[in-house]
């Protein structure tokens, strides 16, 4: 297995957590890197689902009026950094006239008051999850935790990340590279 600490762009990769992950926020996550440079990396974790709130409350809190159903569609922990600033990561049908950050072709992210009107509209993205915080590293940070064994590396599909259920992408993230979770060990060996 191949846990060397990678030296390309990560935005539009998956981080997937290892067992020796020591930050409890992030055991069993899966990351959305969404901005990786020497300056450090920004990204949402997408697959943890917040129980005290749903998009449909989100909304009414916001004072946004729905013409679309979005009672029940989950709200997720996006990360520690800014837990009270909304996030969304979605299709790349959708472009905020305030700014987008275009990821890559397939994944956007908006964090502007904008897209949840849209939403409420029925105009927004297709492809959506809302996070509220992100996940944030300093310079190095990042590359130091690869280092100590803290995370995986896989391709993010369309399918993978908005489609597979929550309590799946983990299992689903670590399958994209032949791993099987049962397999995996908290300790990093060294050759």
């Amino acid at each position: 297995m191949n846990t060397a600490v990678p030296s390309t762009d990560l935005a539009g990769k998956l981080l997937i957590a290892m067992p020796s992950m020591g930050d409890q926020r992030f055991a069993n996550s899966v990351v959305f890197v969404c901005a990786h440079s020497d300056e450090g990396a920004m990204g949402l974790i997408i697959n943890k689902a917040t129980p005290e709130i749903d998009l449909g409350m989100l909304l009414e809190q916001l004072s946004i009026d729905t013409d679309e159903p979005v009672e029940g569609e989950p709200v997720h922990f996006g990360g520690p950094v800014e837990t009270g600033r909304g996030f969304v990561l979605h299709s790349p049908d959708y472009t905020s006239v305030v700014t987008t950050l275009e990821v890559t072709d397939a994944f956007h992210m908006t964090a502007t008051l904008d897209i949840l009107e849209e939403i409420g509209r029925g105009t927004g993205p297709a492809d959506r999850i809302m996070c509220l915080g992100y996940a944030g590293w300093g310079p190095g940070q990042l590359e130091a935790e690869f280092a100590e064994n803290g995370w995986l590396v896989c391709e993010a599909t369309r399918d993978l990340v908005f489609s597979t259920p929550d309590d799946e992408k983990w299992g689903a993230a670590l399958a994209t590279l032949g791993v099987n979770a049962v397999s995996l060990s908290s300790e990093g060996g060294r050759a």
